[in-house]
């Protein structure tokens, strides 16, 4: 059984090679990522007990990137300290995550595979980052119990996604992809977007318990992405656990 939408595939291959041009068609998510590394930094750290400003505080933590992508939040894992399995179902990204590791120094396991044959496979991690995927699947409940099973008891993962609002669609489809052009018309499917309970409520029947969730704000005038406690219309990031 897969999750995987091969059309969604599709997309993400026809732009591989751009993963590490801050100006190119990923350019909303490098200028998310400070923001992003942020929270998940601090919720692993305090899941784990870690001291942030201790020489590689995630050694001894194995971690997995699904939907790795070209590895933008992989590399600064294994910065770290932590053992990183990356992992994409789009088999182009993969070569193109792993010659910017090797340049970079990096030891990271990347594997062209899915959540659902890693967790046949047996695989265990101690941290998951599921980070703007769940809202490109065929099937969400399923890809995030696949998920849950990848986590050992007491394990953490953190999902990220696009909220289904008016706002959203103005910003995420109008504007990033019609006006700005930061990404090709037809990256996102608005009718995908989940909303913060909607995905807590999915998360809770996969089998994990939720246990944070903050938004993702993007400030025009300063030109950088804060987190919020109250505002979720757009970007929002949540945590949960196996208890």
């Amino acid at each position: 059984m897969t999750t995987i939408d091969l059309n969604e595939v599709a997309k993400f291959e026809a732009m591989a090679a751009e993963w590490w041009d801050p100006a190119g068609k990923f350019k909303p998510l490098h200028e998310m990522n400070p923001c992003r590394l942020h929270y998940i930094t601090r919720q692993i750290a305090a899941e784990y007990e870690r001291d942030l400003t201790a020489h590689l505080p995630f050694k001894g933590l194995r971690l997995l990137d699904i939907g790795c992508g070209g590895g933008l939040l992989s590399e600064p894992m294994a910065r770290l300290g932590a053992d990183v399995v990356g992992a994409d179902a789009a088999p182009r990204n993969i070569p193109v995550a792993q010659i910017h590791a090797d340049q970079s120094g990096l030891e990271i396991d990347y594997r062209n595979t899915t959540a659902e044959a890693l967790a046949e496979a047996g695989e265990q991690f101690d941290v998951v980052l599921n980070m703007e995927v769940v809202e490109h699947v065929a099937d969400p409940s399923a890809y995030l119990t696949a998920c849950q099973r990848l986590l050992r008891p007491g394990g953490l993962m953190i999902c990220s996604t696009l909220n289904r609002t008016a706002r959203s669609f103005a910003l995420a489809i109008i504007g990033a992809e019609w006006v700005m052009r930061w990404l090709p018309k037809g990256t996102h499917d608005w009718r995908k977007f989940i909303t913060p309970d909607e995905l807590f409520d999915l998360i809770r029947r996969a089998g994990l318990e939720p246990v944070d969730r903050k938004g993702m704000v993007f400030n025009p005038a300063s030109w950088r992405w804060r987190l919020s406690d109250r505002d979720f219309s757009v970007n929002y990031v949540t945590a949960s656990v196996k208890r």
